[in-house]
């Protein structure tokens, strides 16, 4: 996410490392990369000029500190003007009315709209253990309605059953009835979108909005639209009391034109942003933490919360314990692990989220990458019990019932092999524990390029 601004700001901030302070002169130079950067990122041209003005301001005529270099000074100045522009801090859901409380989307069509209601249904009812029901009122495209009901029954919230003989307004007055019968605690509620902001649309939309009085209104936007997403997200607050914004495909958005630019342009939060196309793939926008991802600085915080609600606990104490105990990190365990890597979004997910490793995540997070993946645990499989105990029984004979039994070549196990030492090195290093534990080892890992000692938190093989 973000790896063309990512890159772009990191040979910036190369530049300015090595002076003794940093001076309207010595600067100059990297406002204006600064400034191109985020123009090739598709940010508004009005949030880049407010953006350079306040780093330049703030920037010019800080000295140096014995710890940091002008480098980091200047790293420290835009990081802290990013999270400006892109908000202070995650501003969650306001739920605290009578419930049912009720959560209006908009957005246009494509953007991502129903898939993001059920996202946030299952958001709500795994982490807030909140009771949800799912209402469709969009009337217009034929398989809206049968997309939601097949998403409820995804997440396992309550659907509310809708027609398109219906009149929206009809629609959403029996969903509400129908919601304070079953004592539900939250009523999100799909609107109709179109492929541009139109007349009828506002109307339909805001007599909605009347109706219901939302305790929240979410505007759901394609995050790879960029600049334009900004433009479509401030039409829809002139028309509608907008409380927040869902940036959806925002895994895809190479550029982050539209993360900058929305908040700046709407004056509105945003709150979540989609990272994927899985049902579980919401995660709560914060500003902060997005600011340390564009500067290549990783987020590691939001790995730790991945991995605290991802890991399989019990198998990770297992392992734990096992390791404490003196056994070996076996085989069993080393596909555990990469079972646990893909619950987590596969290895591009996590590298992305690693301080230093943007740019790699873009380059693993290829076919190849996942075909390995599935190759491995394909291998591990095909071993008996005793091998996946002590591979180093594994001669040429059990070697190739093993590559038949798979389907792979000898050197994609002898590779298995190799990795299995490299992760088995590492397991000792962190006493067992597993994914859960590496991710806490990095937690104090920090600044750009921040990996410590060396590339230990790396997954096998991406050493």
């Amino acid at each position: 996410m973000f790896e063309n601004l990512s890159d772009r700001l990191s040979q910036t901030f190369r530049q300015v490392s090595g002076k003794a302070h940093l001076s309207e002169d010595n600067i100059k130079d990297a406002l204006r990369d600064v400034r191109m950067a985020l123009l090739e990122a598709d940010v508004a041209l009005p949030v880049v000029k407010d953006f350079v003005e306040r780093v330049k301001v703030r920037g010019v005529g800080q000295e140096v500190t014995q710890s940091l270099s002008p480098g980091q000074v200047f790293l420290k100045i835009v990081q802290a003007e990013l999270q400006a522009t892109l908000g202070e801090a995650n501003e969650g859901l306001n739920l605290a009315v009578k419930p049912p409380a009720i959560i209006l989307m908009a957005g246009l069509q494509g953007a991502g709209k129903t898939t993001s209601v059920a996202k946030l249904a299952r958001h709500l009812k795994e982490t807030q253990k909140k009771s949800v029901m799912v209402v469709s009122a969009d009337v217009y495209r034929p398989a809206a309605i049968q997309q939601l009901k097949t998403l409820a029954e995804e997440v396992d919230v309550t659907f509310h059953s809708s027609s398109v003989d219906e009149k929206p307004i009809d629609i959403v007055n029996g969903a509400l009835a129908a919601a304070k019968l079953s004592l539900i605690d939250v009523l999100i509620v799909d609107t109709a979108g179109r492929l541009a902001i139109d007349t009828d649309m506002m109307q339909e939309i805001g007599a909605l909005h009347k109706a219901l009085t939302p305790a929240e209104t979410l505007f759901v936007v394609d995050a790879m639209t960029g600049q334009d997403a900004a433009n479509t997200a401030k039409a829809f607050s002139e028309e509608l009391p907008l409380t927040g914004v869902v940036l959806t495909k925002i895994d895809a958005d190479t550029r982050g034109g539209a993360a900058l630019s929305v908040r700046a342009i709407t004056g509105k939060p945003i709150k979540f942003m989609g990272v994927g196309e899985k049902t579980t793939a919401l995660e709560p926008f914060h500003p902060d933490r997005i600011a340390s991802r564009i500067l290549g600085m990783g987020d590691v915080m939001s790995l730790i919360e991945e991995a605290e609600k991802k890991v399989d606990k019990r198998k990770a104490e297992r392992l734990a314990r096992k390791m404490k105990r003196g056994k070996g990190f076996d085989l069993s365990d080393f596909r555990d692990q990469l079972q646990q890597m893909n619950n987590m979004g596969g290895i591009g997910n996590m590298l992305d989220k690693m301080p230093g490793m943007a740019g790699m995540a873009q380059a693993v997070e290829q076919q190849a990458a996942q075909k390995q993946f599935g190759q491995m645990e394909a291998i591990i499989n095909s071993m008996t019990p005793k091998e996946r105990r002590n591979p180093d029984i594994l001669n040429g004979s059990r070697k190739r019932r093993v590559t038949v039994g798979s389907g792979t070549q000898l050197q994609d196990l002898n590779r298995l092999l190799k990795q299995h030492k490299q992760m088995q090195k590492m397991m000792k290093k962190m006493k067992g524990g597993g994914l859960a534990n590496m991710m806490r080892g990095m937690g104090g890992m920090g600044g750009p390029g921040g990996m410590g000692g060396g590339m230990g938190g790396m997954p096998p093989g991406f050493k």
